[in-house]
């Protein structure tokens, strides 16, 4: 495997129409709408296109129909590496069909040093990806969105995972998995934790921070997977594998929220960005925790620009465009 960090991202690759109403279509309901747009999503394709534009090298591997060659041509704009998307001419873009096994040689015939993955693509392939990624010593990282069902979760297999990317209620739905097979809703629920006297005073932030704890506690999860949670305009909360927690307030915003679709994509592809930085040699197990928080908070700039803006991958900023982080 070559030494200069790579991120492998296998994930979905959509076409998003837009149709512009004047207020949500009810059930029997016809309505004109007044514009129409297409952009490029999916959530693969995005969090790519904020490793990229984050400074680091990225290669996608998804699927498209060749009705999606454009959107192909705006991920090889902004720096991403498609030579092992696959194009198909069956299906359209943007559709779980065009998600074929044929990806799966790319996934084992890239140099990596870095996996990402997300939920919108079948969970044979994610697992796939994941074993392979952990047999060659690469870094790995789960954003579970949309959310994996019950089973799904409790078969994953956490012990090949380096990072977790979670909001709250996704958090939560993993605790409830857990329990659910485990049993240990009473065994786990008398932890108590300290909030650090410099963290803001709220419910919701020592909430949030106490489900983290719970998570690492359970004998279902790994305690050498790192958590990472978004919490909205709150900021973000880490648990690290050390046993160290982190919170980093959300960036202050100079405009108002236009459209918050890829903040989470943009946020997540920050932070591979970041952890490919630091980590140029190699794997490294146990990052400390000031090198954690300035990847968050750059991570953090990004998403408050991104939420200003339309769209999803047209709306993740440059890294030249964010502030200086010490």
């Amino acid at each position: 495997m070559s030494n200069k960090p790579r991120c492998l991202v296998r994930g979905s690759i959509n076409v998003d129409e837009f149709f512009h109403v004047p207020s949500i279509v009810q059930p029997g309901e016809t309505l004109s709408s007044t514009h129409y747009e297409r952009r490029s999503g999916g959530k693969g394709a995005n969090q790519a296109v904020a490793v990229a534009k984050g400074g680091g090298d990225v290669t996608l591997v998804g699927a498209v129909g060749s009705d999606g060659n454009w959107v192909l041509d705006g991920l090889k704009q902004v720096g991403v590496d498609i030579s092992s998307v696959f194009v198909t001419q069956e299906e359209p873009t943007g559709r779980a069909i065009i998600q074929l096994t044929p990806q799966e040689e790319a996934v084992r015939s890239v140099l990596f040093t870095h996996l990402l993955l997300q939920n919108e693509i079948p969970f044979a392939s994610t697992l796939s990806a994941l074993a392979h990624a952990h047999r060659s010593g690469a870094t790995t990282l789960f954003n579970p969105s949309p959310i994996p069902s019950v089973e799904q979760l409790r078969i994953f297999p956490w012990s090949q995972l380096d990072w977790l990317l979670v909001n709250q209620g996704e958090a939560l739905s993993l605790l409830r998995a857990f329990n659910s097979q485990t049993n240990e809703s009473s065994q786990n629920s008398h932890i108590s934790i300290d909030i650090p006297s410099s963290w803001p005073s709220r419910p919701e932030i020592r909430a949030a921070y106490l489900l983290l704890h719970r998570l690492r506690a359970n004998t279902a999860f790994s305690p050498k997977v790192n958590l990472v949670c978004t919490l909205g305009g709150l900021g973000v909360l880490a648990l690290l594998n050390s046993g160290e927690g982190l919170y980093v307030p959300a960036a202050k915003l100079n405009g108002p929220v236009k459209d918050t679709t890829g903040a989470g994509d943009c946020f997540t592809g920050y932070l591979v960005a970041g952890l490919m930085e630091v980590e140029t040699d190699g794997r490294i197990e146990s990052l400390a925790k000031d090198v954690v928080e300035r990847i968050l908070r750059r991570a953090i700039e990004a998403a408050g620009i991104c939420v200003q803006r339309p769209g999803a991958t047209e709306s993740i900023p440059y890294r030249t465009e964010l502030p200086a982080i010490e």
